[in-house]
């Protein structure tokens, strides 16, 4: 791993998500959400891959780069809208994360593989698009499930823990399997579950 150059690579992806103009209160500081949201999937990748190369880490911590700069209801608040939305945001965060990686200097091989892990061009068949798709699964789970589950519909996060189930491989499974829930959301993910089997 090019020490200098990785170092630089993650203080400009950091620099950049604190200024998300929206935050998040963790252990009592405000923190901008993009920044904390980059960490926690950083830290979720290094617990699923101790050894996980530098393209990898350089992907997590650039897989939501910017993202409060294109927010869900400048597309039609529908579901084709929601999906193009997902689309193009994919395509924001690699085309800014490869304008960052090459402005320091790294070689063009290096700027795809980050690039098509941002895409996730090759899932599930890339082991390490698997491991980003694990990490992805269980910030939510870990995260934002609570939340979420406080203000929709019991279907609609059961619909939403399904999809993840099915993205995930069994190290991933496993590792949600050992998160701490609520009792709300212990019924939810249960209810999941007995139709993903």
């Amino acid at each position: 791993m090019s020490q200098s150059l990785f170092q630089r690579a993650i203080e400009r992806f950091d620099q950049e998500n604190s200024r998300d103009p929206n935050f998040e209160v963790v252990d009592g500081t405000k923190q901008p959400r993009e920044l904390v949201y980059a960490k926690r999937l950083s830290d979720w990748v290094s617990v699923l891959a101790p050894d996980a190369s530098e393209v990898l880490k350089l992907a997590a911590r650039c897989q939501h780069i910017c993202r409060w700069t294109i927010p869900r209801d400048s597309y039609e608040m529908n579901r084709p809208g929601y999906l193009k939305w997902r689309s193009d945001l994919k395509k924001f965060h690699a085309k800014r994360a490869g304008e960052i990686l090459r402005e320091i200097g790294y070689a063009e091989e290096i700027v795809t593989k980050v690039q098509d892990l941002n895409l996730k061009s090759n899932f599930p068949n890339d082991p390490e698009t698997q491991i980003l798709e694990d990490a992805l699964c269980l910030v939510f789970l870990q995260y934002q499930f609570a939340e979420l589950a406080s203000r929709s519909d019991d279907e609609k996060m059961i619909n939403a823990v399904r999809k993840s189930w099915k993205k995930m491989s069994e190290a991933g499974r496993a590792a949600a399997l050992k998160l701490t829930y609520t009792p709300k959301e212990t019924v939810l993910l249960q209810a999941a579950l007995k139709e993903t089997v």
